[in-house]
C-alpha cells in the first residue's frame, strides 16, 4: 500500500473511525482472548503503544517481538517461541476484518476444540489471490493450492489460524519458497500429512474482507460505516468489549474517553457507562 506504508506501518492506517488493528483484535477479545504478542517491524513499537494507550484500561496484555525482516508468516512461530511455551496458539493478521454475529461463538467453540490445526475459511471469487482449499467427494480435505489460476473451489483460507503446541518445531523445519519466506500454506500442508488439520467455514451472516489493498480497504471503510450509523453501535470496540466481558470498570472507561479526548468514538464510550 506505498507510499501510505512507506512510513508507517500498514496495520496502523485508519480503517473507519479506527487502527486497522483494533478490528482483529477485538476479534480475538470477543472469543475471550487476554494475552497478545504483536509482531511488528522495527521502530514501530511505539506507534503502536501510543496507539493502544494503557493497557490495563483493556484488561488486556501484549508484548511487541519485532521481525526484522520479512521470512513469511511461520517465521512468527519461530521468534516467539520463548512465549508460546508450548501452548496451543491463534493468530490473526492485523490486515483482517471479520464481522458476523454468530462469528466469534463459532471461533471461540473450534479455539476450545482446537487439536492440531485448525483454518478458518470463507467463500470468494479472489481465489487466485489466496490459498484454496479444494474437497473429494466426501468432503475430506483434498489438496491445499496457494493462489491457484483456476480451482473447482471457492473457499478460500483467512489470515486467522489455530496451531497447536508444536508449531514452533514444525516451523523450523520449513525451507524457505522462491520467495527465499517461509509460506504458512506449508506450515498448513504439515499439519494435514499428521491429519491434524481441520477446516471452519465461515458461511452466509458472516463477513471477511482482507484491506490490505486500496480498493478493499474503502470498501470495508464503507461497510462499516453503514453498519455503525444504521444501527448506533460501534464495531471493533476494544474497551465495550473488555467492559462487558468484565475485564475492567467504569473508571478504566473514563480513562479511555481522556486518552481519546473530544471525538465521536469517546462520545460512545461515554454512553456506554451511563446507560449501565
Amino acid at each position: 500500500m506505498y507510499p501510505l506504508t512507506h512510513s508507517i506501518n500498514k496495520q496502523l492506517l485508519p480503517l473507519f473511525d479506527k487502527p486497522m488493528f483494533y478490528y482483529p483484535l477485538s476479534l480475538m477479545m470477543l472469543c475471550g482472548v487476554k494475552d497478545f504478542i504483536f509482531i511488528i517491524n522495527k521502530n514501530q513499537q511505539e506507534k503502536f503503544e501510543k496507539a493502544i494507550g494503557n493497557q490495563k484500561d483493556l484488561g488486556i496484555k501484549i508484548k511487541f517481538v519485532v521481525q526484522d525482516k520479512p521470512r513469511g508468516l511461520p517465521d512468527a512461530f519461530i521468534i516467539t517461541e520463548k512465549f508460546i511455551k508450548g501452548n496451543s496458539i491463534a493468530m490473526i493478521l492485523g490486515d483482517n476484518f471479520f464481522f458476523g454475529n454468530m462469528l466469534s461463538p463459532l471461533i471461540k467453540d473450534s479455539f476450545n476444540k482446537s487439536r492440531g490445526c485448525n483454518i478458518y475459511l470463507y467463500p470468494s471469487n479472489k481465489t487466485s489471490s489466496y490459498g484454496v482449499v479444494e474437497f473429494d467427494k466426501r468432503n475430506k480435505i483434498k489438496k491445499i493450492i496457494e493462489k491457484p489460476k483456476k480451482s473447482n473451489s471457492n473457499l478460500i483460507i483467512t489470515g486467522l489460524y489455530v496451531f497447536d503446541k508444536k508449531v514452533s518445531t514444525i516451523a523450523k523445519k520449513l525451507k524457505p519458497s522462491k520467495r527465499k519466506e517461509l509460506e504458512i500454506v506449508d506450515l498448513i500442508n504439515q499439519y494435514k500429512k499428521m491429519s491434524k488439520l481441520k477446516t471452519i467455514k465461515l458461511g452466509r451472516g458472516s463477513a471477511w474482507m482482507d484491506v490490505g489493498n486500496f480498493m478493499d480497504l474503502q470498501s470495508a471503510n464503507n461497510f462499516i460505516q453503514n453498519i455503525e450509523e444504521r444501527q448506533n453501535y460501534k464495531i471493533g470496540c476494544i474497551e465495550e468489549i473488555a467492559f462487558n466481558n468484565n475485564w475492567i470498570t467504569k473508571k478504566n472507561i473514563k480513562n479511555r474517553v481522556s486518552f481519546y479526548s473530544n471525538t465521536n468514538y469517546s462520545k460512545y464510550l461515554k454512553m456506554l457507562i451511563s446507560s449501565k
